[in-house]
């Protein structure tokens, strides 16, 4: 809530003026019963400086993690310079410029944010934004379905992200669009076409797919053209520095491209927000959902920018709209214009190849290891499908594997044994250009964590025969905490340093034990035959 500068004397003077004898005379028409009175498990309020205290407090909690997960959300460097414009004012409280003459600087930026994803994915037009790259995908399924008109079947490869597979299904289910799943070849990890597919509207095209296996793109769409259908490109934004644009793919190229935008300049943050593209051909241009920008010139000549082909049922009838997509994520464009401009093609190339060559670096690290290896035979991208031989490993499950990492503060990668059985234990790794040769060595190599470790439990076994056990365990503790106080005196170059951080750090080695502890106990609570006990 933002400080309003009232003084009792303002506030009373204001309630005297409209005939009420306090604030909650003003809400008087709510029934008591609906009121909550006071939040009793709320705290006082506390000075500013003891909130920054608070919240540092809280950051530290948190650790700090280097972090192998991707699946749909990559964590790249951001220039600090991309939200220190974004977050002006000009942007970051602008509305959606439905006048354009007073809203031109937002309605360039679109427009140059346009003009970049077309270049970038080598097609003829982009829209505004949309939500999320689940969403855009939804989109393009019906706008697929739409321009075909003759048939409500598309195509889904099952190596799509399981979860926009699902958000496309819950968008679609109720309009009569049947959703095809076309499986993947076990040794390559890249889709197989049905020879005999009937009559479909449309053929989802994933490049990378979910696995970080490259497709043969090119072949894929000539395949959906000769039968008459769209092709719908999947892409993650990054890959096209790279890669060969879908507008490039096969005789035509794609119809339609649609993909998420967050590794362009927008931090995970906890899941968003993100914001997704499309871009398509200039002959589906009418079908396309969301706001476009054009660029125009006025009465005396001179180049402006207004909004065009707003195909919403807000602006139009309710039964020619192509969606009820009632914004676009202006904000995270307005990001993701500053990264693209910042970098430019050299930049992205870099961030792509660095990416690449570090997932390179880190897979044959440990495919090394017996008993890992790689799922597919297939080019990847920046992800990679690593499983695990239950002949070597003796039962050591994905979990098992990503819970010894990060109890090393390491994100080691995303278990997909669930969402994929047929691969076994299995984990998905992704690498950016954010990770150094450090990273990758200390992901592969945690043998030295375990040894000291187990040195330290065969120190205590040897006394467990001579001394009482309880005994044991309170002289392990202490000799913990009298070693980790030590860390945090060393690591302090002051006395009013180590003052200012003593508490944060208590609480971050309390947090670390109780972590470990619980682990632990879980495992050997994991041993009983009869869950019960």
């Amino acid at each position: 809530m933002p400080f309003i500068p009232h003084t009792p004397e303002d506030v009373s003077s204001m309630l005297g003026a409209i005939g009420a004898a306090s604030i909650e005379d003003l809400f008087d028409e709510i029934p008591p019963a609906l009121k909550t009175g006071k939040l009793k498990d709320v705290p006082d309020g506390l000075p500013e400086m003891a909130v920054t205290r608070l919240m540092q407090e809280r950051a530290l909690a948190d650790g700090f993690w280097s972090n192998f997960i991707g699946a749909g959300v990559y964590e790249h460097h951001i220039p600090a310079a991309i939200w220190q414009i974004t977050t002006r004012g000009e942007f970051y409280s602008a509305y959606t410029p439905y006048q354009a003459e007073a809203s031109q600087g937002t309605l360039q930026l679109i427009y140059e944010y346009q003009t970049m994803m077309t270049r970038l994915t080598g097609l003829d037009v982009s829209n505004a934004s949309l939500y999320d790259g689940a969403s855009a995908l939804a989109e393009a399924v019906l706008m697929a379905v739409r321009a075909h008109k003759s048939s409500r079947r598309v195509l889904v490869p099952k190596t799509v992200h399981p979860i926009y597979r699902k958000v496309v299904l819950t968008t679609v289910k109720n309009q009569g669009i049947e959703l095809v799943e076309l499986d993947y070849d076990s040794a390559t990890g890249q889709t197989i076409l049905p020879a005999d597919p009937g009559t479909f509207a449309g053929l989802v095209i994933p490049q990378p797919n979910f696995f970080g296996v490259l497709e043969d793109v090119h072949a894929m769409t000539d395949w959906a053209h000769a039968q008459g259908a769209l092709a719908i490109a999947l892409v993650n934004p990054t890959t096209l520095a790279v890669l060969e644009a879908p507008g490039k793919w096969g005789g035509k190229g794609a119809d339609i491209a649609v993909g998420e935008g967050q590794p362009l300049g927008a931090p995970m943050s906890s899941g968003g927000p993100y914001f997704g593209f499309m871009c398509c051909r200039q002959e589906f241009v009418r079908q396309m959902p969301g706001r476009i920008v054009g660029r125009t010139v006025d009465l005396d000549g001179k180049p402006g920018f207004s909004l065009t082909l707003q195909a919403r049922e807000q602006h139009i009838r309710r039964s020619k709209a192509t969606s009820n997509i009632c914004t676009n994520q202006g904000l995270v464009v307005t990001a993701a214009t500053q990264y693209m401009a910042l970098l430019g093609p050299q930049g992205l190339a870099k961030v792509a190849s660095n990416s690449h060559a570090n997932t390179v670096a880190l897979a044959d690290k440990l495919a090394a290891i017996p008993g890992v290896a790689k799922a597919f035979s297939s080019p990847y991208f920046h992800e990679v499908v690593l499983t695990l031989n239950d002949n070597i490993l003796k039962g050591t499950s994905a979990k098992d594997v990503l819970r010894a990492l990060q109890a090393q503060n390491i994100l080691g990668g995303l278990d997909v044994s669930a969402w994929y059985p047929e691969l076994g234990q299995a984990i998905l790794v992704c690498v950016t250009e954010t990770k150094t040769a450090a990273d990758l060595d200390l992901y592969a190599q945690d043998k030295e964590f375990y040894e000291l470790a187990d040195a330290h439990i065969a120190l205590c076994n040897t006394h467990m025969g001579k001394v009482k056990p309880a005994k044991v365990s309170a002289a392990m503790l202490f000799a913990a905490s009298r070693f980790n106080a030590f860390v945090i005196y060393a690591s302090s170059e002051n006395k009013a340093q180590f003052l200012l951080e003593k508490e944060s750090a208590i609480a971050y080695f309390m947090q670390e034990y109780e972590k470990y502890l619980r682990e632990n106990v879980d495992e050997h609570l994991s041993r009983y035959e009869d869950p019960a006990g």
